[in-house]
């Protein structure tokens, strides 16, 4: 067994993208770049990024863990510990406070009985707060994985919520 089959036991990331991520740093100039996209195949495959995924990502790449970490850590959607299968996270920008995005959070922490950073008793959502989703223009939103939602307000919220609660439990 070689090192990156030691560090991926757990299936962190397939054989195929093993090598296409190993061949695609060999080919760049600066390897790092491919850190988030690692890490975020990492995410996509086991639900958050264990310190074996900052391990694998190290690895792969050529750079030692620390430098994976910093990465990892530096960004709100890399999540360094277990989270709901669907992670909910509100902006708490000023653009969606002035549009309502304050009782969006509170609705939503009432709504779910959580509060920020933590994770439903069915697991299914992570209430997450983010300093800027980018969609100003539909303020106030959240980000669900990769999808934006907004504008939102109690009623679509609610009805947000009831569809991946459906969806989660199909």
């Amino acid at each position: 067994m070689n090192k990156i089959d030691d560090i991926n036991q757990i299936g962190l990331l397939d054989e195929n993208q093993i090598t296409e991520f190993s061949q695609h740093a060999g080919e760049i100039e600066h390897p790092r770049e491919l850190i988030i996209d690692i890490l975020r195949a990492v995410q996509l495959n086991h639900g958050w990024v264990p310190d074996e995924g900052v391990e694998l990502t190290a690895k792969i790449l050529g750079l030692t863990p620390i430098e994976v970490e910093e990465i990892a850590t530096f960004y709100d959607k890399i999540f360094r510990q277990p989270v709901g299968r669907y992670p909910i996270h509100i902006c708490d920008s000023v653009c969606c406070w002035s549009r309502g995005g304050e009782e969006l959070a509170e609705h939503l922490q009432q709504t779910l009985g959580v509060a920020f950073g933590q994770t439903t008793e069915d697991g299914l959502f992570t209430l997450l707060p983010s300093c800027c989703l980018g969609g100003c223009g539909r303020a106030p939103g959240v980000m669900i994985h990769q999808s934006f939602y907004g504008p939102l307000n109690p009623e679509t919220v609610d009805k947000l919520i009831a569809d991946l609660r459906q969806e989660g439990q199909g």
